[in-house]
C-alpha cells in the first residue's frame, strides 16, 4: 500500500495480521480489509511473532539525496570543527583551498546536524518586581493585556483588556497600536470608568508593557513571569469570551469595535452572571465590597 499518513492505519494492519494468523488464508484477510494480499503478506512479515497493538507507517523520507556531500567531505568538517573550534566560514575557506568544491550552507548544515554548533537562544531579562498581592478588595491587582487581530500574517488591530481579579470587572478598547503612549492612554480611561482605584497593575512582558511604561504609569506595576500566561488567568479567560462573545461577530474595524465595546462592557459588568464569583455580577460585588469597607 502507498504511503499514507492515516493515523488509524497502525491498528488496522494489527488487526489484519492477528486475523490472518488466527486461521484465516490470505485472500480472506485481503477481501476483508480490502487491500491486496501482498500487502498482507509484508504486514505479517514486519509484525513480530509475539503480535503487535499497531504496525507503524514506515517513513517516506529518502535514505539518501543524489547530490548529498560525500562522506569523507563531511569527516573532513566534523575534524576541522573539533579541532580548531572555528566557524562555518572558516571550515568553508580551508576546504576550497583543498579545491573542494561545497557551498557555506552545506557546511552550516553538516554542522547543525552533527549538533556541533552553538545557537543563540534569545531570553528577556527578568524585570524585579513588586510581590504579587493578596487580593482582598476591589482593585487590589488589575490585569491588563492586549489583543491582536490579524489580516494576511500582519496584527491590523489591538484590543487592550483589562480585569480587576477580585470584583472581575472589565474594561476593553481597540487601538491601531500597541506601545507605551497608548498604554498610558488605555490605563487612564479605565481609571476614569472604573467604580474603584487602582492600587497595582500587572501585565505581560511585551513591549506596550516595559519599563518606560512602568515608570510613567501612576500606579504601582509588576510583570508576570516570563512564558507563564497563567499568571494572567482571569484576564486570559475573559479574552477568550470577549472573543467569543462580540468580536468574532463585528468586522476586523475599529470604530465598529470601539461603538460596539462599550454596550458589551455594560452587560458583562452589570447584567452578566460569572461563575467565578458565585453567580454574581462584578458591579454587584464591587457594592459588596464598599459596603464591608464600611
Amino acid at each position: 500500500m502507498s504511503y499514507t499518513k492515516n493515523p488509524y492505519l497502525p491498528r488496522v494492519r494489527a488487526r489484519a495480521v492477528n486475523m490472518l494468523r488466527s486461521g484465516k488464508s490470505v485472500r480472506t484477510v485481503a477481501r476483508y480489509f480490502g487491500v491486496s494480499m501482498g500487502a498482507i503478506s509484508k504486514w505479517n512479515k514486519r509484525c513480530p511473532m509475539s503480535g503487535a497493538f499497531e504496525i507503524p507507517t514506515k517513513s517516506s523520507r529518502p535514505k539518501h539525496h543524489p547530490k548529498e556531500l560525500n562522506q569523507v567531505v563531511v569527516n573532513k568538517i566534523i575534524a576541522r570543527r573539533k579541532e580548531h573550534g572555528r566557524c562555518a566560514e572558516f571550515i568553508h575557506k580551508e576546504l576550497r583551498t583543498e579545491n573542494i568544491s561545497l557551498s557555506l550552507n552545506s557546511v552550516k548544515r553538516t554542522l547543525d546536524r552533527h549538533y556541533l554548533t552553538n545557537k543563540r537562544k534569545y531570553h528577556r531579562r527578568p524585570s524585579p518586581s513588586p510581590n504579587r498581592p493578596e487580593v482582598a478588595y476591589s482593585g487590589d491587582l488589575v490585569q491588563i493585556d492586549t489583543i491582536h487581530l490579524w489580516q494576511d500574517g500582519k496584527p491590523i488591530i489591538y484590543i487592550y483588556t483589562l480585569l480587576d481579579v477580585y470584583s472581575r470587572w472589565a474594561y476593553a478598547e481597540a487601538s491601531p497600536k500597541a506601545d507605551t503612549l497608548h498604554s498610558i492612554g488605555f490605563i487612564q480611561r479605565a481609571k476614569a470608568q472604573a467604580p474603584f482605584l487602582f492600587k497595582m497593575l500587572q501585565s505581560d512582558n511585551g513591549s506596550e508593557f516595559s519599563k518606560q511604561f512602568s515608570d510613567r504609569i501612576k500606579t504601582t506595576h509588576r510583570h508576570s513571569r516570563v512564558r507563564r500566561p497563567n499568571d494572567n488567568a482571569h484576564l486570559e479567560r475573559f479574552n477568550r469570551t470577549i472573543q467569543q462573545e462580540l468580536l468574532r461577530k463585528l468586522p476586523k474595524d475599529i470604530t465598529a469595535i470601539n461603538k460596539a465595546l462599550p454596550g458589551y462592557l455594560s452587560y458583562y459588568n452589570g447584567e452578566r452572571f460569572h461563575l467565578g464569583i458565585n453567580l454574581q455580577t462584578p458591579l454587584e460585588l464591587t457594592q459588596k465590597c464598599f459596603q464591608a469597607i464600611g
